[in-house]
């Protein structure tokens, strides 16, 4: 009986712990995109090469759950996908150093950036912010988050597939600003903090899609994200 009460006891610590940790990375997060950091994919869209990295924000509501439909979104008849690098903030920093920014996270997964791409060509076109292109509701699909092999850091490939195909394979050595760089220049202007994310660009391959797409996400060969597009 007295085990009983001690594993009863362990669990509801244990599931209160996972609750709470789960509140507090949804609560205090914010989620920083980077736009144009391969080359390739620059090329694919006909847009210039970047002096500085480009930053773009997503609200936190943007975020997926994967235990819930993710739908087709009805405004937009242009569903890009973009698998990137995502990186979640281990601690709290501001004004980080290039040669410090590995001090400030821990684990990486790969992630989709969904985009309206019409909605996004018009509005640049007009000159306008192209916000509700990117940072609609279910637009930041994330897989599970892993260790970051820091040896590896510079030389990781990354996959995406769709229905089973491939679709677009990275690898972090040819992005254009680094993982350290992207902390360090952010970190000059918003306060990074535990538990946010950062979206580190997407390599060429970009596509349309469907409903009923399945798509398969795989960072340094280990299958991290599995989503169907509703």
């Amino acid at each position: 009986m007295l085990l009983f009460c001690k594993i009863s006891y362990f669990r509801i610590i244990r599931n209160t712990l996972a609750i709470a940790y789960l509140l507090f990375y949804k609560i205090a997060m914010k989620i920083i995109c980077i736009g144009r950091n391969y080359l390739p994919h620059i090329k694919e869209l006909q847009n210039e090469v970047p002096g500085e990295p480009v930053i773009f924000m997503k609200p936190k509501t943007a975020i997926a759950n994967l235990g819930f439909p993710i739908y087709y979104p009805k405004f937009t008849e242009e569903l890009h996908y973009e698998a990137e690098v995502v990186i979640r903030i281990s601690k709290n920093g501001a004004r980080i150093t290039e040669g410090n920014a590995r001090n400030y996270f821990k684990e990486w997964t790969i992630g989709l950036d969904l985009t309206a791409r019409d909605l996004q060509t018009k509005l640049k076109k007009n000159g306008l912010p192209w916000e509700i292109s990117k940072s609609f509701d279910n637009s930041a699909i994330l897989g599970d988050f892993v260790p970051v092999p820091f040896e590896k850091l510079h030389d990781t490939n990354f996959e995406l597939y769709q229905n089973e195909e491939r679709v677009q394979i990275g690898n972090t050595k040819d992005m254009i600003f680094s993982i350290e760089k992207i902390i360090a220049y952010v970190s000059q202007f918003f306060t990074l903090q535990m538990g946010d994310l950062i979206f580190t660009g997407t390599p060429e391959g970009v596509g349309m899609v469907l409903p009923y797409d399945e798509f398969e996400g795989r960072l340094d060969g280990k299958t991290l994200l599995k989503v169907t597009i509703n």
